[in-house]
């Protein structure tokens, strides 16, 4: 058996061993190499990335999955630990507006960051809801300011820390949805959903997911929405170049099988090839739910048992079309959300009944619209997601793929993108099955546990392994949660419950 990891005359650095090379995993390794370890970032996949990876085909590119940067500090702080500027390397764009959003009716929202902006196009709707927005926008600053700003990075280690917030946690109405804030404040049911949508990013049910979540309306407004030029992949570019820089390696095709465990502490790996990687610490980015029922073995669990996962609940699923047309779409935004006829019926579908319904609603991205080298001269790249339910729902989707793409493609055709079918020509599927087999997301749940209350901050899987010593989670599956801000801020967790390098040398 061959084990790598050991320490060389060459690099004597304490070693950390960093599972998937997501955004969690990628923003953990920096930030551990910046404190002394020498990194090794382990992916099974041929690139680095996750969900972030990029799939490249007839001339076009598409990013698979995070498209819409927010807090972008987070990325700004990564690269100003390697002494260097995101600029540097990666080109940031404001996206405005932030969203178009298309009522069935044809009616359309205008999604912003500007204050007047976002007035204006309230009292479009109703004008009796201007002040009620105004006094939603300050309520949701009030949450973000201890939501993301004070509770983001801290670790929740130990249920006193949760319980020293309960007070706080009342006092904001976080027993309350996010849909039941909103509607607290505003009347007209249309714009209750332009305002409540926003658990959807990070795989919440906004008639579900606690009112914390509405911080990201305030978030959005503190610091705007962006692209990264020539795709988020090249934030991935971005971010493995710094590990590169730092002395550390990332290994692709190198799928991880089990984490060693001696003396209840974590101190390798095993990959799927029987390779072993010594380590002094182990981070992993993979699903959480993964991580504990398939990567580390049960005889070291006691509180994230086989029983415990799967009593869980866990996000919806996505089935996403990647597609490039023949011509340009000119009047469609960078960003589109395009709603079907039901908002709560449709989400209980989803959530609570994990039946797949005949209606749908849609996200459709429109990357070309600011950065037309994704497509050949003249074409459009694209991607529409619809929120679908996870693998409970039983679809077989082998089957169910090309007949609900067409249903798609009738409905873009109908709205949107006229005359679609005929100007497609590159053609590609991701469906929860994909989440499941390609992801190793548990139950294809494309954000992983449900953002519940009663699945938050402590009650989540802990960054500091609850169950061995030495052994640290980030990513979607672990806290603060999913969301491109809330990975980057699972590694920032690291800093406070990692030990310093020093502490092994």
């Amino acid at each position: 058996m061959t084990h790598l990891g050991a320490l060389t005359p060459a690099d004597r650095r304490p070693h950390a061993v960093v599972i998937g090379s997501g955004f969690g995993g990628l923003a953990a390794a920096i930030r551990l190499g910046a404190r002394g370890y020498r990194v090794t970032v382990l992916e099974r996949l041929g690139e680095p990335g996750g969900r972030a990876a990029v799939f490249r085909q007839d001339g076009f590119t598409f990013d698979a999955g995070p498209t819409i940067v927010t807090a972008p500090f987070l990325l700004e702080e990564l690269w100003s630990l390697c002494g260097r500027r995101l600029a540097d390397d990666v080109e940031l764009r404001a996206i405005d507006p932030f969203y178009r959003i298309r009522f069935d009716d044809g009616a359309v929202f205008n999604y912003t960051g500007d204050p007047d902006a976002m007035r204006a196009e309230v009292a479009r709707f109703c004008p009796g809801d201007v002040a009620g927005y105004d006094a939603f926008m300050r309520t949701s600053e009030r949450i973000y300011r201890v939501g993301f700003e004070q509770l983001g990075d801290v670790p929740f280690s130990s249920w006193t820390d949760m319980a020293r917030l309960v007070p706080q946690l009342l006092r904001l109405g976080s027993l309350r949805s996010v849909h039941g804030l909103v509607g607290k404040h505003i009347a007209d049911e249309r714009l209750r959903t332009v305002l409540s949508f926003h658990p959807l990013l990070v795989g919440g049910n906004p008639f579900a997911a606690s009112s914390i979540y509405s911080l990201i309306c305030f978030l959005e407004r503190r610091w705007g929405v962006h692209f990264a030029m020539g795709g988020t992949g090249a934030l991935v570019r971005g971010m493995a170049g710094l590990i590169e820089g730092q002395g550390g390696r990332l290994r692709c095709h190198a799928g991880v099988a089990e984490i060693l465990v001696e003396n209840r502490a974590a101190c390798g790996v095993r990959l799927e090839n029987g390779e072993t990687v010594l380590a002094d610490a182990v981070v992993s980015n993979a699903c959480s739910a993964f991580t504990y029922g398939r990567l580390l073995p049960a005889r070291h669990r006691r509180r994230w048992t086989d029983k415990r996962i799967a009593r869980g609940r866990y996000s919806m699923s996505l089935f996403v079309w990647y597609f490039g047309t023949r011509r340009r779409y000119e009047d469609v935004a960078h960003h589109t959300i395009l709603l079907g006829p039901r908002y709560r019926g449709l989400l209980h579908d989803i959530f609570a009944r994990h039946h797949l319904a005949d209606d749908f609603s849609l996200y459709l991205h429109r990357p070309t619209a600011t950065d037309p080298s994704l497509a050949p001269p003249g074409c459009d790249a694209f991607y529409v997601l619809s929120p679908v339910p996870h693998l409970d729902s039983g679809t077989d989707w082998r089957a169910a793929a090309e007949p609900y793409r067409r249903r798609i493609a009738r409905a873009l055709s109908d709205s949107l993108l006229p005359g679609l079918e005929d100007t497609v020509v590159s053609s590609l599927m991701l469906t929860p099955q994909d989440f499941q087999d390609r992801l190793l997301s548990y139950r294809g749940a494309a954000f992983g546990l449900e953002p519940l209350l009663t699945q938050s901050a402590w009650f989540r899987p802990h960054n500091e392994s609850e169950e061995v010593e030495r052994l640290y989670l980030v990513g979607a599956g672990t806290h603060p949660g999913a969301g491109l801000p809330g990975v980057l801020s699972s590694a920032r967790v690291l800093d406070k419950v990692v030990p310093d390098a020093r502490v092994f040398a």
